[in-house]
């Protein structure tokens, strides 16, 4: 069983790979059928947030829920879908910013 495992972009798993992580960039087509493969042989799964949007979204926050494997979705290198400003968000929700 691998500790971990990346799926997005090839140019992002690059950078993976070199740390030891096992990567996969399937075709949009079997992004799903990658990740159920993958969720069953890692304790940590990365996935980038273009890749994440090719699964139904009741599967993606079901594995969000989950703790094994723990799923975080990430920017890929070119950032072309920029996760939300979490900062942003907190100053907000406490009416910090407006």
């Amino acid at each position: 069983m691998a500790s971990s495992a990346f799926i997005g972009d090839e140019l992002s798993a690059a950078g993976f790979r070199l740390a030891g992580v096992s990567t996969y960039s399937p075709a949009r087509e079997h992004v799903a059928e990658t990740f159920a493969r993958a969720r069953q042989d890692c304790e940590l799964l990365l996935m980038t947030e273009a890749y994440a949007r090719e699964l139904p979204n009741s599967v993606l926050q079901a594995a969000l829920r989950e703790s094994k494997p723990l799923l975080l979705v990430v920017p890929d290198l070119r950032l072309g879908v920029l996760p939300p400003d979490l900062g942003r968000s907190v100053d907000l929700a406490l009416g910090i910013e407006s």
